[in-house]
Order: structure tokens, then C-alpha cells, then sequence
């Protein structure tokens, strides 16, 4: 195989060993082993930590913030300590796919925020360190995830342009992109004025 090949084997090996690693489920896992049900039953129907939250279980939602950040993390991670710096922001993002589209789900997923932010922090720490900084304002100003989650991730690539590679500035991109699309809905909610706050039920 020539040395293309093999940079393109690892790549599609990277993309598809973060596709399924991100798309394991933290959030319906952990709360149907609380015996709280089907997490997409309630709220937002979303998987992901703030929906979570709605069932009252500040623990469990912590712990899906932790393990769905985790997840796009240690992707990252191993794939740049085995097949380079650029196999990790490969699989970094399609463990962001994953979470969002998980095959498992019939491609029903989260909406990629807390797998974005850790993904982050590792590829570059810090924009993964302001953008996080940038959620947690937004939200402790305004007490809406989704508008703290749309401006932190749109604020990353700029961010990692001037302080770090064009690659990992491409790949914020590429994840503030995908945030936008998940949340279309909460952005049509937010122009109406009926996004629900962080911490209400239901």
C-alpha cells in the first residue's frame, strides 16, 4: 500500500472509530439504569445532559455532561496518540456525528454540545477553555443551553484561527456548523420566545 493509501486508511479508521465511540448513548443508558425510563419521553426528548436535567437528577445529568464530554475526548485522544495530530480531529469529529446521529438510535440522536467541548478541550485546550468559559456566561446570563451552546461553538472557530492550527480552526467550523443544524428547533423557539430556561422540568 502506498504511504497515501495507509494516511487514508487511518483516516477512514479514525472517522469510523469516532463515529461508533461517540455514538453510544451516555444519557439514555445512565438514566434507564436509574430506572427514570426513556429519557426521550420527556422534555426535548433529547438525550443529552440538560434534557436530563429536566427529570430533577442533577447527579445523573452530571455525570451524561461528563461521560458524553468524555467520549469525544478520549477519541480524540487515542486516535492522535496512534495515527497523529490529524486522525485525532478526524475522529474527534465524527464522534460528534455519532452522538448526533448514533446508528443504534436509527440515527436519533443529541445535539453534540457537551461531545463538542470535550473534543475541544483536548484537540487545542485553549479554545475548548473559552468556549466553555463563553457557555457557562451565556447560560448563568440568560438560563438558556441551547443560546449558550449556539454562541460558544460559533465562537470557536474563531477562536482556535488565532490561537492555534488552521486544522483544528476547520474542524470548529465544522462542529459549530452541525450545532447550528441540531438546533434549528431551539433557535425557532428562542426567536418566539418559548425555549424552556435550564433546570425547568417537563
Amino acid at each position: 500500500m502506498s504511504g497515501e493509501g495507509v494516511v487514508t486508511a487511518l483516516y477512514v479508521l479514525a472517522a469510523v472509530t469516532g463515529y461508533l465511540l461517540g455514538s453510544v448513548p451516555f444519557g439514555m443508558v445512565l438514566t434507564r439504569m436509574a430506572g427514570l425510563g426513556d429519557i426521550r419521553t420527556i422534555g426535548s426528548g433529547n438525550i443529552g445532559a440538560t434534557n436530563v436535567l429536566r427529570t430533577g437528577n442533577k447527579f445523573l445529568a452530571f455525570l451524561t455532561l461528563i461521560c458524553d464530554s468524555g467520549k469525544g475526548a478520549a477519541t480524540a485522544i487515542v486516535l492522535s496518540h496512534f495515527a497523529g495530530p490529524d486522525a485525532g480531529l478526524v475522529a474527534g469529529f465524527a464522534a460528534v456525528i455519532g452522538h448526533n446521529f448514533p446508528v443504534w438510535l436509527r440515527f436519533r440522536g443529541g445535539k453534540g454540545v457537551a461531545t463538542s467541548l470535550g473534543v475541544l478541550l483536548v484537540s487545542a485546550w485553549p479554545v475548548g477553555v473559552a468556549a466553555c468559559a463563553v457557555w457557562l456566561l451565556v447560560a448563568g446570563t440568560f438560563r438558556y443551553s441551547s443560546l449558550a451552546a449556539l454562541i460558544a461553538l460559533a465562537s470557536a472557530p474563531v477562536m482556535a484561527w488565532y490561537l492555534t492550527m488552521p486544522g483544528v480552526a476547520v474542524m470548529a467550523t465544522g462542529l459549530a456548523v452541525l450545532a447550528i443544524i441540531r438546533h434549528h428547533q431551539n433557535i425557532r423557539r428562542l426567536l418566539q420566545g418559548k425555549e424552556s430556561r435550564i433546570g425547568k422540568k417537563g
